[in-house]
């Protein structure tokens, strides 16, 4: 499918969660994360773009080589966040030409194939702007927010907004489809909130409202399965699946 370029951020160290190694090359019953993600995801892009640290881009490129899985690795020099991180994929060749990029965090094993299937039917049939996966739950630890219509107005981030007490929402689960040059342009902007409160880096997320205030179509679907939040924050939470 040429029209998509497919986008893995897998530029953590795995520090949180006390690996030496890239938290993307975690096996999951043997196999590791980014593994498991270019081979789900290889229907759309059978060469993936992968965001690595420096630390970090030797040991990705030997895990692919063993694999037999083409990728072209694009350099984040500093942590300076995710928004930051997907601004790096403007020094991919491959990625300028398909107009639309499908996002997907490196540290979230189990995307299921019906729900990438579903989003970017759904992206593409509808045309539109910026697509998300996502699902209600009872902490939620990022809260998709609607006008009384349901549309999508914003998205808040709880960990930038120092909020520790997580109620009920919709959250995203990392999952997303956009038209690269709508996204990469509000990214470069010098936007509210682009900046997080907390961390002090360059979000992702925060470029939803703006967006929105736009005019263009963005779009929560709330069709993940719970095991597809599962994301490797710590050694806990990655324990039940090893």
């Amino acid at each position: 499918m040429g029209e998509i370029s497919v986008v893995i951020a897998a530029a953590g160290v795995g520090s949180r969660v006390n690996l030496p190694y890239p938290k993307t090359l975690f096996p999951i019953k043997g196999k590791p994360i980014l593994v498991r993600l270019a081979e789900l995801l290889a229907p759309y892009d059978a060469e993936p773009t992968v965001i690595v640290n420096e630390g970090g881009k030797e040991q990705i490129k030997q895990c692919l080589l063993k694999n037999n899985i083409q990728a072209q690795l694009v350099l984040q020099s500093m942590p300076r966040g995710m928004g930051d991180a997907v601004l790096c994929i403007d020094s991919s060749e491959k990625v300028t030409s398909p107009e639309h990029v499908l996002l997907v965090w490196g540290d979230i094993p189990f995307i299921k194939q019906e729900t990438v299937e579903t989003m970017i039917n759904h992206h593409l049939d509808q045309d539109s702007d910026f697509t998300f996966a996502s699902r209600v739950v009872d902490e939620a630890y990022t809260v998709v927010l609607r006008d009384k219509s349901g549309n999508v107005t914003h998205l808040i981030e709880t960990r930038e907004e120092g909020i520790t007490d997580l109620g009920p929402g919709e959250r995203d689960i990392g999952l997303f489809i956009f038209r690269r040059s709508l996204t990469l342009q509000a990214l470069r902007e010098e936007l509210p909130n682009k900046w997080g409160k907390s961390t002090g880096e360059h979000g992702f997320l925060y470029i939803i409202e703006h967006l929105v205030s736009k005019g263009l179509q963005v779009e929560a679907l709330p069709i993940a399965q719970e095991i597809e939040l599962v994301s490797l924050n710590n050694m806990e939470d990655a324990s039940p699946y090893f």
